[in-house]
């Protein structure tokens, strides 16, 4: 039986998929796009944070219990890899524009 984090992935994942979209808006309005690999690695996890909200809302309207863990399971690596990618983001902002 699924653990039922769908429902927690999918609107978490939203939310960082906002956070994400955000950043890339700053750096293209601040035209810092040419310097950096910052929006590019952002749009990257928001393609991962996408895709792990397909898969975590798949689950939650299936009704085949192996399909619902499984599709369960994809949204949950997705998302995790995505929060290490997030991690990663904030620590290179951090460390191109504490300096300046």
């Amino acid at each position: 039986m699924a653990n039922k984090t769908s429902q927690h992935i999918l609107g978490t994942s939203a939310n960082l998929l906002g956070f994400c979209l955000f950043i890339i808006t700053s750096l293209h309005l601040t035209n810092k796009t040419e310097n950096t690999l910052i929006d590019e690695f952002t749009s990257v996890v928001a393609l991962l944070l996408t895709i792990s909200c397909v898969f975590s809302f798949v689950s939650i309207r299936t009704e085949n219990e192996n399909r619902k863990y499984k599709l369960e399971q994809i949204a949950d690596y997705l998302f995790f890899v995505s929060l290490i990618g997030i991690f990663g983001i904030i620590a290179f902002v951090i460390i191109n524009y504490w300096q300046k």
